[in-house]
């Protein structure tokens, strides 16, 4: 398609700006056409284009946002071309926009009910096509609001099935086009004064700490047995006690608990449970972002108007006073480390200072909880942590099985009183499935089953209708949950499963024992790491010609180990990150493992993930540290890890001095002679007895040297030649790139 240039000059107006349309004179683009415009790195940007009198030949008129998104300059010229969408366009299933007040300044807190507003945007802008990343601005009750398509899910309309299933595209589209029945969600921009609402929220009763019956199981939370103990023995078991027998004791209750470990696990939850279970004051709830302020010293007052209710019930009332609990969720947004944030505010320092006085300070509360959350308990001021402050510090981790199973049931039970899961639904099952899920996970499985099944409800007619007579008969299957386990609920620790399912597409094919030797070599280090007490860091490195299947070997012993927690770490996934950006991945990798009590990471083609090229050489020093140290670093108490890594170049890691750091080396050869050629052949099921007997002929008293990969590609292409053609074509192949030598 041929691209002309074109001048980029601004909308002539406001409410065409709102169009968000690319405004063109008639002549050179009809209305409603789309166009692909290039930037200046040549990544070309989808615009939906409006005709305008206004616009002359040869110019487009663009909004800010859309000069802002393509990096076009006004009066610039700009390459565009007529773009060429697919034949069948596929509606949006669902769009996230995460969305920010147009101009900030002098914006204050503000509701909006997403439902509005999003059937306002979807009249606006229905039957638009919507390109990832692309920015917005449209106006909703008398606002401007700025929003960017963050995540596009497209569905296939064309293939609903007899039960109403609506087939999923086969590959990520970044584009789709916005139908009546598009689910529109929005997201408030980090930072943003926009609260959206649209969902109710139903309140729990209230359960006594006093009650020798209670049953956590009641407040929805299951699988945090021992950190409920410890919690209740530490922090909540001197409260029971009368304030005359605690007065008589001297003794002052835990004043804060620190609450930290990966998302979903029920942090929030456990919070929210405590301040109902205790009796106490209604909890005062913050998010931690929500206390820093622009204006000088307005952080640390609202630090300071969080206590302000306990001081005076302290005064007025003494020990007789009631519980205050104050949640801080993300606690270290405000109580970073002082001195590690950079600028001249110091802000953070200060805020932190006002909380540890108002904990422990010279006027010190006793009525007073503080529960803190946070996924990065590294990033908190030590102050913060020591007795007398945030002193009970409790990790809640992944849920072991028997945990799966409480949550399990928790999250079932309606369904069991109502008859409406199958018999055939095993949770213990379930439990052992579910290896690495946080309770999020589980109760998104559970929901994900439900809507299998409500699915095979609806009719696909001219219109979609629900069955009503199989209604009353609707019941979850194990089938559903299985459906849910493979399609809809991934474990955000969980393993690389889906990775690793393409480098094993087409199988493992052994040619011979030095297949064998690397198989049986990997099976040995999983059994080392899983029976050996001594041992819970080993390290395996599978080194050899480029194309032998290293990679494939590695996904091979890790997938057949049936470990929880499998992940790869390749430089296909951090092509243009710096090396500090690489780094952090890397590292993110290694501490996502940490969490899990048994974990496999594959480190591939560990080269490439250095940068090393052999001209000049050129590494990366920052990467490389921090492999050196990663490698050899054991994993916490309680936990067990096996890294296996590849690499082409062997000698490359013995000049880096980072060979030495695998306990096991094992070579993977290429395909050398004919009898591993033929083995490979006969497996393969491509050629027929004649043809092998052929190329084993040719290849009799020859030195071969050729990756499996490679052998594997080169087979493929034969195999479309016609009969009698295809020997001759894979030694053909085999010669061109020098794989035979005579």
């Amino acid at each position: 398609m041929i691209s002309q240039t074109y001048k980029a000059v601004k909308c002539p107006s406001e409410e065409l700006s709102l169009l968000n349309d690319v405004l063109v004179n008639e002549g050179d683009f009809k209305d409603g056409s789309y166009i692909n415009v290039y930037s200046v790195d040549h990544n070309p940007f989808l615009y939906r284009v409006k005709t305008d009198p206004s616009i002359k030949q040869g110019q487009m008129g663009f909004n800010a946002s859309h000069r802002k998104w393509a990096s076009i300059m006004l009066n610039s010229d700009i390459k565009v071309e007529a773009a060429k969408l697919n034949s069948r366009l596929y509606g949006i299933g669902t769009i996230v926009l995460e969305t920010d007040f147009f101009t900030k300044k002098g914006q204050q807190n503000t509701t909006i009910d997403s439902d509005k507003m999003a059937l306002e945007f979807s009249m606006l802008f229905v039957n638009r096509c919507f390109s990832v990343d692309e920015p917005l601005v449209f106006r909703y009750d008398k606002k401007l609001y700025s929003s960017t398509v963050k995540d596009i899910q497209v569905l296939d309309f064309s293939k609903v099935d007899a039960k109403g299933n609506v087939a999923p595209v086969p590959k990520v589209s970044r584009y789709g086009v916005l139908t009546p029945n598009s689910l529109i969600v929005f997201e408030k921009t980090e930072g943003s004064l926009l609260n959206f609402i649209g969902k109710s929220k139903g309140k729990m009763a209230q359960t006594s700490i006093i009650n020798p019956d209670w049953d956590f199981t009641k407040l929805g939370i299951g699988g945090l047995d021992d950190e409920f103990s410890g919690i209740f023995r530490r922090a909540f078991a001197s409260r029971v006690f009368p304030p005359d027998v605690i007065e008589q004791l001297g003794m002052k209750h835990v004043r804060g608990i620190l609450l930290y470990g990966p998302p979903g696990t029920g942090k929030t939850l456990m919070a929210r449970q405590i301040g109902k279970m205790l009796n106490a004051r209604e909890p005062q709830i913050v998010n931690g972002p929500q206390i820093l302020d622009k204006y000088v010293g307005e952080s640390e007052a609202n630090i300071r108007k969080l206590f302000a209710a306990a001081e005076e019930e302290e005064k007025r009332s003494g020990s007789a006073s009631g519980l205050h609990i104050i949640i801080f969720d993300e606690i270290d947004a405000i109580c970073k480390a002082r001195g590690s944030v950079a600028g001249n505010s110091a802000v953070h320092d200060t805020v932190v200072n006002q909380l540890l006085t108002k904990l422990d300070g010279v006027e010190q509360l006793n009525n007073i909880l503080v529960i803190g959350m946070t996924n990065r308990k590294d990033m908190i001021d030590e102050a913060l942590t020591r007795p007398g402050r945030l002193e009970v510090q409790m990790e809640i981790g992944l849920p072991d099985e028997h945990g799966r199973v409480q949550i399990l049931n928790i999250h079932t039970e309606r369904m069991r009183n109502h008859e409406k899961m199958a018999e055939d639904v095993d949770l213990n099952e379930l439990a052992s499935l579910t290896k690495n899920f946080s309770g999020a996970e589980i109760e998104g499985l559970v929901r994900a089953a439900q809507s299998t099944a409500m699915n095979r409800l609806i009719k696909a007619t001219s219109k979609v209708e629900v069955d009503t007579d199989a209604i009353e008969k609707l019941k979850i299957t194990r089938a559903d949950f299985m459906h849910a386990l493979q399609y809809d609920i991934k474990p955000a620790f969980g393993s690389s499963k889906e990775e690793l399912d393409l480098f094993l597409a087409q199988g493992i094919l052994n040619w011979g024992e030095p297949v064998n030797r690397v198989l049986a070599a990997g099976d040995l280090m999983v059994t080392e790491i899983k029976n050996s007490d001594q041992i819970s860091l080993m390290t395996m490195l599978l080194e050899g010609p480029p194309g032998t299947g290293k990679t494939a070997l590695a996904a091979k012993i890790t997938k057949d180990s049936d470990l929880p927690f499998l992940k790869l770490c390749t430089p296909e996934n951090m092509i243009g990150y710096t090396e500090a950006a690489k780094c952090q991945v890397i590292k993110k990798i290694f501490d996502d493992a940490y969490k899990s009590p048994l974990s496999c990471i594959i480190i591939d083609d560990i080269e490439r993930l250095l940068d090393y090229v052999p001209v000049g050489p050129r590494f990366s020093n920052l990467v490389l540290q921090a492999m050196l140290v990663l490698l050899k670093k054991n994993p916490p108490k309680g936990h067990k890890l096996l890294i296996i890594g590849t690499t082409s170049r062997k000698d490359v890691l013995q000049d880096l001095e980072m060979y030495s750091l695998f306990r096991t080396v094992a070579h993977v050869s290429s395909v050398s002679t004919s009898e591993q050629l033929v083995r490979v052949l006969r497996d393969s099921e491509v050629f027929t007895s004649e043809e092998i007997t052929e190329l084993e002929m040719k290849t009799s008293h020859k030195q071969l040297f050729i990756g499996i990969k490679t052998l594997i590609t080169f087979m493929d292409i034969a195999k479309h030649m016609v009969a009698g053609e295809r020997a001759e074509k894979l030694i053909n192949l085999l010669e061109d790139v020098g794989a035979i030598s005579f």
